[in-house]
């Protein structure tokens, strides 16, 4: 017993001495952590976490999150030390150009790192939509005496993490949603940057999360392994989401800076480190030191991962011949192959020049669709109704009903970016989330990171501009398009009519490796008929020629993105009548059509034609890189006004009177 509990001690100090070797030989990042959650990072990993280190992408192991991602070094450290794809050499690069171990958990960087972390609160968050994922899945599959879907979500949380907004949100769902399978342990060290949590954050964290309805336990010694073994045994029984508050002590170990503000941020020196290795009767030398016998001891993790996924194996195997149709339907979903005939569903539109709001197109095409694609699942922030999101005949998500593929977010944005992220992470379901395109900067920090993570999540944003109207220039949204537009790697699309909608949806469920969003309009617009302009396939490659009118090469190129297509259309049937050869170019995405070869874009936009003129109503910047040097850009650069959709728009020149204007002030 002496000798286990002396391999126990010595294991974790391998861990925070790796941890913090690290951090001083990249003389950057955070040592406190690692060092005060050592104990609670080994309890779960070693006690509880089901997971196979040589297939990470294992689907029914438990995933662990560290939310409070600045600790990262003590995550790198778990997953080299438990055998993972991650030698110590990448170890040694920490936080350095090409590396492995960048300065905050990346997701399809690191093998073993589930979801990137670092902006507090998004690493709670995430784990509640892999429970939301967990749990839907295992209703609609798991049989009695057949659980194929079974596992937990674990996570180390942080002050930071419950100080920030999005916790409170994400915390009020999940306990509404009594999502058992989180057990989340808090890092409750009472540290932050500008010193003491008092000095900002004084409330009773237990109390809150009590009344949130999640178990709330106590773990009083955070160095104590046993005492946080049975906490997490504890919380395992009950039907609630479980919070684990662990006093802690930051920077644990370290002479000077123990349970200070300098521990958590700063390299702690070679006097700091060295007199903390010799205070825990730790070599000095040499750096990055693990004991052999510490080394098998993690590297057990191997042999209980294959174990636990053959045994995972043999239970398909069960299922497979039990529920054969099932299992090839739960299969496929994992995977993430796409049913094979799901592209029949896709709706056409007829004709029609009174049409539809995009954003009830839209409405149509995703029920449409989950009719044959049954992992489609979403939900949005309070507003169902007027995002066009319901899933007809399909039940809301809740405790009783978690087979449910309508999500009721709640007033919550930013709690439900994250966790469509998280989901869309977990795998076997399709995730979408939506609400007003102006109120995307709630959510914000979850777009961006599904962008930098190339997570596959769906954003549906509607009243996608001033046609929002009446509502005023608080609901009108004029410079998101531009804002989200700047993020690298986000794909944003504003069909022009029905039928790009449908098709825009199409690109959105096909892109599994990176995320998509939909910007749609509340107003009605014409659906355009396809017997005389392009089909609306175009809109895959981002912008196509409508039309050429008039004889002769194009004088003039007009171009536009959604509500606004039809208004070019109409000033470029006006222009051709006045012997003025036109081009008409929707161009729902600058992203997509980036990504086209040099000869189409070419095709579309010959360089030879340089007189140039988009509308569209939001602002104008970035259009300058389509129009060209000869081009005039028609946008919204003010915030909107209060007034029905005609008015607003007539008012702000985007008419088709004011654009046959100007485009005639360009070619005369």
């Amino acid at each position: 017993m002496a000798q286990n509990n002396d391999l126990k001690i010595r294991a974790l100090n391998t861990l925070r001495f790796l941890s913090v070797d690290m951090v001083q030989q990249a003389n950057s990042g955070h040592p406190g952590l690692p060092m005060g959650c050592a104990a609670i990072a080994y309890t779960i990993w070693i006690r509880h976490l089901r997971h196979n280190p040589q297939n990470p992408s294992w689907p029914d192991r438990d995933r662990f999150i560290l939310s409070g991602g600045h600790g990262c070094a003590l995550l790198y450290s778990l997953l080299h030390l438990t055998g993972y794809d991650l030698t110590l050499e990448e170890l040694k690069n920490f936080r350095q150009w090409g590396s492995k171990t960048p300065g905050h958990p990346e997701y399809g960087l690191t093998p073993g790192v589930e979801v990137t972390t670092g902006p507090l609160g998004q690493g709670f968050t995430n784990g509640i939509g892999m429970a939301i994922a967990e749990a839907h899945l295992a209703s609609e599959f798991n049989a009695p005496g057949n659980e194929v879907i079974n596992h937990y979500v674990y996570a180390i949380v942080t002050d930071g993490d419950l100080m920030e907004g999005i916790t409170s949100e994400a915390a009020s769902l999940a306990g509404h949603l009594r999502l058992r399978k989180l057990i989340y342990l808090y890092d409750d060290n009472r540290i932050s940057i500008d010193g003491p949590t008092d000095i900002a954050f004084t409330e009773d964290r237990a109390a809150r999360f009590a009344s949130y309805d999640w178990q709330v336990l106590r773990v009083a010694d955070g160095n104590n392994v046993e005492e946080i073994d049975s906490a997490i045994q504890q919380a395992k029984t009950d039907p609630r989401p479980s919070l684990i508050v662990c006093r802690t002590t930051i920077g644990f170990g370290l002479p000077t800076r123990q349970a200070t503000s300098k521990a958590h941020g700063e390299p702690p020196g070679d006097v700091e480190l060295n007199g903390a290795k010799e205070k825990f009767g730790w070599p000095v030398e040499p750096r990055f030191y693990i004991p052999e016998d510490v080394k098998r001891h993690f590297r057990l993790a191997l042999e209980k991962g294959r174990e636990w996924e053959v045994c995972w194996k043999s239970e398909m195997d069960t299922y497979r011949d039990l529920q054969p149709e099932k299992a090839a339907e739960l299969e496929r979903r994992l995977r993430g192959e796409l049913p094979a005939d799901w592209q029949s569903a896709i709706p056409v539109f007829q004709t029609d020049e009174k049409g539809m709001a995009t954003r009830v197109a839209s409405g149509k095409v995703i029920n449409a669709m989950a009719m044959k694609i049954p992992e489609l699942i979403g939900g949005a922030a309070d507003l169902a109704p007027s995002t066009k999101t319901w899933i007809d005949g399909a039940p809301a998500f809740e405790s009783e009903t978690p087979v449910g593929r309508n999500l009721h977010f709640g007033v919550r944005e930013h709690a439900m970016g994250a966790a469509v992220n998280g989901m869309a992470v977990h795998g076997g379901v399709i995730p979408f989330g939506a609400t007003f395109l102006a109120f995307a900067d709630y959510m914000r920090e979850p777009i961006r990171l599904s962008a930098l993570s190339h997570y596959p999540s769906i954003w549906v944003f509607t009243h996608d501009s001033i046609g929002v109207g009446e509502d005023g220039p608080t609901h009108q949204p004029v410079e998101h398009l531009a804002t989200l537009r700047a993020i690298p790697g986000m794909t944003v699309i504003r069909p022009a009519d029905a039928n790009e909608t449908a098709v825009a949806w199409k690109v959105a469920v096909e892109r599994r490796h990176a995320p998509t969003l939909l910007a749609l309009t509340r107003q009605s617009v014409p659906t355009l008929d396809r017997s005389l302009f392009a089909p609306a396939d175009g809109l895959e490659r981002g912008a196509y020629v409508l039309a050429d009118l008039g004889d002769g090469d194009p004088e003039l190129i007009l171009m536009a993105s959604g509500s606004e297509v039809n208004l070019i259309v109409e000033a470029g049937i006006r222009l051709a009548a006045e012997a003025v050869a036109v081009r008409l170019v929707s161009f729902p995405s600058w992203e997509l059509f980036a990504g086209q070869d040099q000869a189409y874009r070419e095709s579309v936009f010959p360089s030879m034609t340089k007189t140039r003129l988009a509308v569209e109503a939001g602002i104008s910047m970035g259009w300058e890189r389509w129009v060209g040097e000869g081009g005039v850009i028609l946008g919204i650069d003010r915030f909107g006004a209060s007034a029905p959709c005609e008015v607003v728009y007539r008012e702000f020149g985007l008419s088709i009177g004011n654009i046959v204007k100007r485009a005639l002030q360009l070619v005369r």
